[in-house]
């Protein structure tokens, strides 16, 4: 049976926690690389900026790949810096996202597309978080540091976004990354939503990948995360302890 790819939709802000865009790219011109593996569906980035931030605002891009986060910030009239262990273009600064070159307090919008297993090479580089596996604690260790310096700096009420997907390998089974990645978010963080977006990766397609899964009696990755937390505001002395509930900026 053929699957035929859904018809890339008009690009707007999505209103509910199932987004599904079936394009690497919005728009005619292209964000970050498609020969990149695993760029980011830059419409995710585009939501995010589009309803956390205001045009100057400053964007991070702590795993910054092939730039597309920086693509869209330029599109949308925000200032961004992309952050990598191994730069893959000049306008990408080389950082562990564990200890980045920026102020404390200093960020409105974090963005993370992380690596979630050891299964791409995405640099020659020994600290790279990639070469991780996802069963293996030390990946959630790192990430952990990751995210803590995110919650670093963000400013009082900036936005993480943290896209991720679980990974499962037949011999060694299923490793929940997504939940486990929660967990370190909703410690430094308050959490604003769960979305759940729809994976429309080749493989899925193909008659190979879905008859093993069938016969081997497992599931193939059909949606990512994407975890949406806030940093708590800053309260003024005199006021309200830590009983008091955190706020949450509403969408710009």
């Amino acid at each position: 049976m053929q699957h035929r790819r859904p018809q890339k939709p008009p690009l707007r802000v999505q209103p509910t926690t199932l987004w599904e865009y079936p394009s690497q790219h919005y728009g005619t011109e292209m964000q970050g690389d498609s020969r990149y593996v695993g760029a980011t569906p830059s419409y995710v980035i585009w939501n995010l900026v589009q309803r956390y931030t205001k045009p100057g605002d400053l964007v991070v891009d702590p795993f910054c790949g092939s730039g597309t986060t920086l693509d869209v910030a330029k599109d949308t009239g925000r200032t961004a810096r992309g952050f990598d262990v191994s730069p893959f273009r000049e306008d990408i600064e080389k950082a562990d996202a564990r200890k980045l070159p920026v102020e404390s307090g200093s960020v409105d919008l974090v963005f993370m597309d992380p690596p979630y297993g050891d299964h791409i090479h995405y640099s020659d580089d020994p600290s790279c978080i990639g070469k991780l596996s996802a069963y293996d604690p030390r990946y959630y260790q790192a990430m952990h540091r990751a995210i803590r310096e995110a919650a670093r700096v963000l400013r009082p009420g900036g936005v993480l976004g943290v896209y991720v997907c679980d990974y499962f390998e037949k011999k060694k089974g299923f490793a929940p990354v997504g939940f486990q990645l929660f967990v370190s978010i909703a410690e430094s963080l308050a959490v604003l939503d769960i979305v759940s977006v729809v994976r429309h990766n080749k493989s899925l397609e193909m008659g190979n990948h879905r008859k093993a899964a069938e016969e081997g009696n497992f599931f193939l990755r059909g949606f990512n995360y994407l975890f949406i937390a806030q940093k708590p505001e800053a309260r003024a002395p005199g006021t309200a302890g830590s009983g008091e509930r955190r706020s949450r900026r509403a969408p710009r």
